[in-house]
């Protein structure tokens, strides 16, 4: 059987990127791999092995584009709107919590947020079938 271990993306800042995921999601770098083009960092928290690999390409200075192919990594927390107001109070600009209903009943709990390289991220409350 396979298992998800970790989801790419490239970032232009290191430190930029470092410092958010860390405020936002709690990951600390778990490795750091620096090669003659390139560098990989790979983050992740004490809950889960699922990691964010960060690769930073040496000598890049144009903003990367996402395209339009691209959608999203979610992460869910126990407390959507504590963690809501922790995004505020860091200064991540987190968009508004929303909620999608479905057969009278709620389905999802969220709100999204961009990463410094243009990544949107959903934070989900732990409910139904987002655990």
């Amino acid at each position: 059987m396979a298992k998800a271990i970790h989801t790419m993306i490239r970032v232009l800042d290191e430190g930029r990127a470092v410092d958010f995921y860390r405020k936002a999601f709690g990951l600390d770098v778990a490795d750091r791999f620096a090669f003659d083009s390139f560098t990989l960092v790979y983050m992740r928290n004490k809950d889960a092995d699922f990691e964010v690999e960060l690769t930073i390409n040496h000598g890049r200075t144009e903003p990367y584009t996402n395209g339009d192919a691209y959608g999203h990594i979610a992460f869910v927390v126990d407390d959507l709107d504590a963690e809501h107001a922790r995004f505020v109070a860091e200064g991540l600009n987190p968009n508004p919590v929303k909620e999608f209903h479905r057969d009278g009943g709620l389905m999802a709990k969220f709100f999204f947020v961009t990463d410094p390289d243009g990544y949107k991220i959903e934070m989900l409350q732990c409910h139904g079938r987002y655990r």
